[in-house]
């Protein structure tokens, strides 16, 4: 259906102008019908995506008979249009002082289309990783190019090539066609196509794209905070790093279960304004009721979460900051971020230490384990059985070519965690079950079929009926007989990076991620919960103290355990200097976390 929507349109008024126009050969006439044929559907495509916002236009699923008929009745119009406009331009004027194209003139219409290609590039590449990832921090833009990018979301790479591709093949046609003009039209012996003025135009256009597209990535990436990550030395980690290798850790002479929840994107933001978020009505009323039920820590007196610091911002940099202690700093000159199998060999994790505990350890994800190396850190620290979209392939559990969102929507990953989570619980060993949820992730998350919609908008739909999910199952996690001896983590993994749910906020809002623990060993004083500065990597002893276990000083890695009295990094330093030390290039962090 899709390839008859270009085909029908396109013969026919590629066949009108071979009719109506006059050429000096057959394969003039054959040439001409195949570039109106093509040039029409791109001008088509061009038109309705960039002025009607229709979306998903090289999608097959997009193309049904309703749709069809409407495409090629849109295209066959912008045709007549064309052979109109082409037909007065012939009748009423014409050619002059053809033009032989020097060398220099060649050289100079080549490198103005090489020019235009280079912006353009740059400012789609620009808004097509904004489109994929978010507003990406630049350390998580150079971590993207240096890490595996299989198991994307489905369609989520598909749908935004289209406005880059359109984009930059709608412009280059009318571009190129200006700048290869070598005649001059004349109506009533008057000028009114200059192709010199045309052509130098060209020129001068080509050069604004250029400058416009390189000002945009560098100012929508942040180019400069990639330079200063790479030429601004900080000895600021090694300064307040506390290697858990050299610290003693004293567990329970009954070792505790973990089971850590990475929820993906939850923000405090959902909750109602009333609770500290950032709603008119609570999308997380569920959720409520377990953070009031467990111990959660807080910026202010309502709900909070810690600052989203240097390094944290996505799903992998969060993972790496609670497991580590550490930011996921990004050095351009090593790459050991999962492509050769390992990802920062140097760190210590909970993984690592719970390992060595004797603790049985599994992780899961709906999605591939292999996006952003995290296969390779799961593997290198802690050796984690990996149950992913692959894993239940393998096993059977969804059907070979089974792709849903990330691979496996949420309601399966539940179903499978109670099974494993089971299966963990009978090992004889303690055990350390960790999973993220992916229904949530931008943009606008993924609604199953069984989902509620009381909220006109699709993400908010999502989130509460997420959040209900995750209630659920801790709801069942807690009716276990292991339960008794399990401490549960519900951690967001980062702020939200879904632009238009955020479009209409609050700007001086702080938004944080949400966080609570369920059924802690608590220490004997009382514990500070509010007006906590604090960072996700805080979690890191934070997380091991929760289980039982008792951390010599309260710190390990760059993080302060957040039942002790002891005050974080940016309690004490506070988030601006924190922020720009961290950003800086740090040698210490390359040679000890980076080299095998």
């Amino acid at each position: 259906m899709q390839i008859l929507s270009y085909l029908i349109p396109g013969l026919i008024i590629g066949i009108i102008n071979v009719l109506l126009f006059k050429y000096s050969s057959k394969f003039k006439k054959i040439l001409s019908l195949l570039y109106i044929s093509v040039g029409i559907n791109i001008i088509s495509l061009f038109v309705l995506t960039f002025i009607f916002k229709k979306e998903s236009l090289f999608s097959s699923d997009r193309y049904n008979i309703s749709f069809t008929l409407k495409y090629i009745l849109a295209t066959l119009l912008l045709g007549a249009l064309f052979i109109a406009l082409k037909y007065l331009i012939i009748k009423k004027t014409t050619k002059t002082a053809v033009e032989k194209l020097t060398v220099v003139t060649r050289v100079l219409i080549v490198v103005a289309i090489i020019f235009s290609i280079i912006g353009m590039v740059l400012y789609f590449g620009t808004n097509l990783l904004i489109g994929i990832f978010g507003k990406v921090a630049p350390e998580q833009f150079i971590f993207n190019l240096k890490s595996p990018m299989v198991g994307t979301a489905t369609d989520t790479v598909a749908i935004p090539l289209e406005k880059p591709i359109l984009g930059i093949i709608g412009f280059l046609i009318p571009f190129i066609f200006l700048l290869s003009r070598k005649y001059n039209l004349l109506s009533n012996n008057k000028k009114v196509f200059s192709y010199k003025l045309s052509r130098r135009f060209m020129y001068l256009v080509s050069l604004i794209i250029l400058v416009g597209g390189a000002f945009y990535t560098f100012k929508e990436l942040d180019l400069i905070s990639v330079y200063r990550a790479n030429f601004n030395q900080s000895n600021y980690i090694q300064d307040n790093f506390v290697d858990p290798e050299n610290i003693k850790l004293t567990f329970p002479q009954k070792k505790r279960n973990l089971i850590h929840i990475y929820l993906e994107s939850y923000e405090n933001s959902y909750f109602s304004k009333e609770l500290g978020g950032n709603m008119d009505e609570n999308l997380m009323p569920k959720l409520e009721i377990l953070t009031k039920e467990g111990v959660s820590f807080s910026n202010n007196d309502l709900m909070g979460g810690p600052y989203q610091t240097y390094g944290s911002s996505w799903s992998v940099a969060s993972m790496v900051n609670m497991s580590t202690g550490l930011p996921l700093k990004v050095s351009t000159d090593r790459n050991t971020y999962g492509l050769d199998g390992y990802f920062l060999p140097g760190a210590t994790t909970i993984g690592d230490i719970l390992k060595k505990e004797g603790y049985e350890q599994t992780i899961m994800f709906g999605a591939d384990a292999d996006f952003g190396g995290l296969t390779a850190f799961f593997t290198t620290h802690g050796d984690f059985n990996i149950f992913d979209v692959k894993y239940a392939r393998k096993k059977g559990l969804i059907p070979e070519k089974y792709n849903v969102w990330w691979g496996f929507e949420d309601n399966k990953l539940y179903d499978f965690a109670k099974e494993e989570i089971t299966r963990l619980s009978k090992t004889g060993k303690p055990f350390n079950f960790v999973m993220e949820n992916a229904d949530t992730h931008f943009p606008d998350g993924y609604l199953e079929k069984e989902a509620p919609t009381p909220y006109k908008s699709q993400y908010a739909n999502v989130i509460a009926h997420s959040q209900s999910q995750v209630y659920d199952f801790v709801r069942w996690i807690q009716k276990q007989p292991f339960y008794e001896n399990t401490t549960i983590v519900l951690t967001g993994d980062h702020l939200s990076m879904d632009k238009n749910f955020f479009k209409d906020f609050d700007p001086d809002y702080h938004r944080t991620v949400t966080n609570v623990i369920l059924n802690p060993i608590l220490p004997k004083h009382e514990v500070k919960t509010q007006f906590r500065d604090f960072a996700p990597f805080d979690m890191f002893p934070t997380v091991l103290s929760s289980i039982g276990v008792e951390i010599e000083g309260d710190k390990l890695g760059l993080g302060t355990n957040l039942f002790s009295k002891e005050k974080t990094i940016l309690e004490e330093d506070g988030f601006k200097k924190f922020e720009e030390e961290l950003s800086k290039k740090s040698i210490f962090y390359d040679k000890k976390f980076l080299e095998k």
